[in-house]
């Protein structure tokens, strides 16, 4: 039990890294993508590659990951220069898509569909973290990491011209703010973080494969957002320990058979989005009545 605790609240800081890295677009600068998948792989693959071929220190792996997430990203910025709302749904709907197929075909790289193995343990001043509870304490300081850039970010001048796109574009750029930029930019910092939590799962599991990096993920990782509370700090983080901690609560209920658990839990989410959309749109931490 102990073991199975520990490996769920590892899962639940990945993503609740990743939660917030999307937050940082969506709720804060109204840039709707279903992409954010794609960079989760991106940290992945770079980190694993380099690992195992490499160096498996954190003190490479992750820059090395961060780097390659934020110049990738330009592929999801350049749409978001031209296009918004459903159109850019559209446009990162297209990347994820490309991305899944590059990660199934690139054998070399990837390891293709049957993904890459034998992937090291992440090493931090040339000792190996192999330790589940010391991976744990290391998820969880990338986790605090990412919670104090984000938040000093958006406290900047930065975070509150970002607010200022979200609510019209047009009314922020005829105040002189560089709208292209700092869409940009947002897409770029939000790429790069979330390879972070991409390097922590490739090193965790020690196998990564491209289902892990699909379009089920991105979708997850919206609602995560939505269902804690979209433009919020700790929206995010709620939302991923709800819908981590869901699947294992609807194990351990006797009464549901094993077989059909997979889709009570997708009934489950859409059932809690639809209520929180209606009684709650602000989401689980967002103010009553808050209105998008």
């Amino acid at each position: 039990m102990t073991a199975y605790l520990l490996n769920l609240a590892t899962l639940i800081c990945i993503n609740a890294t990743l939660a917030i890295t999307l937050n940082f677009i969506m709720g804060y600068a109204g840039i709707y993508s279903i992409a954010h998948a794609v960079f989760f792989g991106i940290g992945a693959y770079t980190a694993a590659y380099l690992g195992i071929h490499v160096s498996a220190s954190i003190f490479l792996t992750i820059p090395a990951a961060m780097l390659m997430g934020g110049v990738l990203s330009l592929a999801l910025a350049l749409p978001a220069l031209r296009v918004r709302g459903e159109y850019f749904v559209a446009a990162s709907l297209g990347l994820q898509v490309l991305a899944v197929t590059v990660f199934s075909q690139w054998k070399s790289v990837t390891g293709g569909i049957g993904g890459l193995v034998g992937i090291p343990p992440i090493s931090v001043l040339g000792h190996a973290v192999e330790n589940p509870v010391e991976f744990l304490l290391l998820a969880m300081a990338c986790l605090a990491v990412i919670v104090v850039v984000t938040s000093a970010l958006l406290r900047s001048s930065f975070g509150r011209n970002l607010q200022a796109i979200r609510d019209s574009e047009s009314a922020a750029s005829a105040f002189g703010k560089n709208v292209a930029a700092i869409k940009t930019l947002s897409v770029v910092v939000s790429a790069s973080l979330a390879a972070v939590a991409g390097a922590l799962y490739a090193f965790y599991l020690g196998f990564i494969n491209v289902e892990s990096f699909t379009m089920d993920t991105s979708v997850l990782l919206m609602a995560m957002v939505i269902i804690g509370g979209a433009g919020t700090v700790l929206g995010p983080i709620v939302g991923a320990t709800l819908l981590m901690l869901l699947p294992s609560l609807f194990s351990y209920l006797p009464f549901l058979p094993a077989t059909e658990i997979g889709s009570i839990q997708q009934i489950a989410y859409g059932l809690a989005m639809v209520l929180l959309m209606i009684f709650r749109p602000g989401g689980i931490v967002g103010p009553r009545g808050q209105e998008r």
